[in-house]
């Protein structure tokens, strides 16, 4: 009987274990359903994104016979009527282990199981799944390093191909009408697809990743991969990057594959702790006082606060839909305590604009920066934005793309009074010094 295959975080033909299990039924129906709760409250970043690599997987599956079907709606509802229109007995998807996911494929897995269907969960959107990895005990890591450690000596299988031989079947009625939606004047996206994703880390495996460990924090320069968004949407898988990196003995690819392993903790302790998408994962940091946001926070969503490094990255994120991890840090840092705002506000506007936006690296990011996270990340931890920026960019060359206005100033992390009212740039909107004082004494209130 033939089967269907349900992509979601995992738009790709090469290495997808689920597909493979799929194509044994030799007549497939590749199927995606726009889910109104995940596509209703997505920014323009991902939305666009997402309808490019749906374009793309569309395409190499019509180099093969029939496009993805893809419909809207409920996927309790629309799963259950396609596996019935192309009379499937069974539904393979790769196993979300998310809060909504998790709650989702349940919901679906039961109105297939009425109708005589089953949900075939093979493999997930990372090496090792959540949960596989636990102490001596039995209990799960609360801090990386044991977590990475552990994650190694676990380890996980090689790659696979894609199917061949299958029969890929269509819905009747036109369900190819994959959204393109405009993008908002001055966002840029990256080239979506598995093919771009494999040309993506081809090019870094070329070069960037034996300096990767001394370049990553360098904004102004190509030192990253900038893989996070095709592994978001499973346009590659992270063993097959795994598997490549196991080659090579550089420092590059060792502190590479330790950027995996955090992927794969965070994907874990949320798991784990599901209401930590939300809520502080260190209950006593809620106890802290925090400033209800106002024009301040605007001013860090539009890049204008006065500090170069922080609208540098608040810009970038506007301009590509994507920030460097240096810059996550840093503006996070400054909103949370500089401004003395939530860092929620900060994550729900990084999930808007980011092309890469994961729920679990961005949100336990965000509560590593605010203290309340896991590992050794005291709140005390200030960052001064002014010798951050010196010290990731020292020669300015970041600040002066993203920030043009300083382009041609003699020092772009800390320009002049007179400079700035020359180039029309904000003054500082607070003094760091008086703030990080003032969260200092807020965190000892909570002590």
């Amino acid at each position: 009987m033939p089967s269907v295959m349900w992509f979601r975080r995992d738009l790709r033909l090469a290495d997808n274990p689920a597909l493979l299990d799929a194509a044994e039924a030799k007549e497939v129906l590749p199927l995606f359903v726009l889910d109104p709760t995940l596509w209703d409250p997505a920014g323009p970043s991902r939305r666009a994104y997402l309808g490019a690599s749906l374009r793309s997987l569309d395409a190499s599956l019509r180099q093969r016979q029939a496009g993805l079907s893809v419909v809207r709606g409920d996927p309790v509802r629309r799963v259950l009527l396609a596996a019935k229109a192309v009379g499937a007995s069974r539904v393979h998807v790769a196993a979300d282990y998310g809060p909504y996911g998790r709650e989702r494929d349940a919901r679906v897995e039961e109105a297939l199981a009425e109708a005589g269907i089953e949900l075939v969960r093979t493999g997930s959107p990372y090496a090792v799944a959540p949960a596989r990895v636990t102490n001596g005990s039995g209990e799960p890591y609360k801090v990386f390093t044991p977590f990475s450690r552990a994650w190694a000596e676990h380890g996980w299988r090689d790659p696979v191909d894609a199917p061949t031989g299958v029969s890929w079947l269509a819905l009747d009625q036109d369900t190819t009408d994959i959204p393109d939606p405009a993008l908002p004047s001055g966002l840029t996206l990256p080239e979506a697809g598995e093919a771009a994703a494999r040309r993506a880390w081809s090019d870094f495996l070329d070069g960037p990743v034996e300096t990767y460990a001394e370049d990553r924090d360098r904004p102004g320069v190509e030192g990253t991969s900038r893989m996070s968004h095709h592994l978001k949407y499973g346009e590659i898988h992270p063993r097959t990057i795994l598997k490549d990196l196991a080659g090579l003995r550089s420092r590059g690819a060792q502190v590479y594959r330790s950027e995996i392993a955090w992927r794969e903790f965070y994907a874990d302790v949320l798991f784990r702790r599901p209401d930590s998408a939300r809520v502080y994962y260190k209950p006593e940091f809620a106890r802290m006082t925090y400033d209800e946001p106002a024009d301040q926070l605007v001013d860090w969503q539009e890049g204008r606060t006065g500090f170069p490094i922080v609208d540098a990255g608040m810009r970038q994120l506007r301009e590509t839909g994507w920030m460097h991890n240096r810059l996550r840090m840093i503006v996070a840092s400054f909103l949370v305590k500089d401004l003395h705002v939530e860092w929620q506000h900060g994550a729900r506007h990084f999930l808007h604009w980011l092309v890469d936006g994961d729920l679990a690296s961005n949100n336990h990011g965000w509560q590593w920066t605010a203290g309340s996270g896991t590992d050794a990340s005291p709140f005390f931890r200030v960052f001064n934005p002014t010798s951050q920026g010196r010290k990731f960019d020292p020669d300015g060359a970041y600040v002066r793309r993203f920030v043009p206005e300083l382009a041609d100033v003699a020092d772009p992390h800390d320009p002049s009074a007179d400079d700035r009212d020359r180039v029309g740039y904000p003054h500082p909107i607070v003094d760091h010094g008086d703030e990080r004082k003032e969260a200092l004494e807020r965190w000892e209130r909570i002590r």
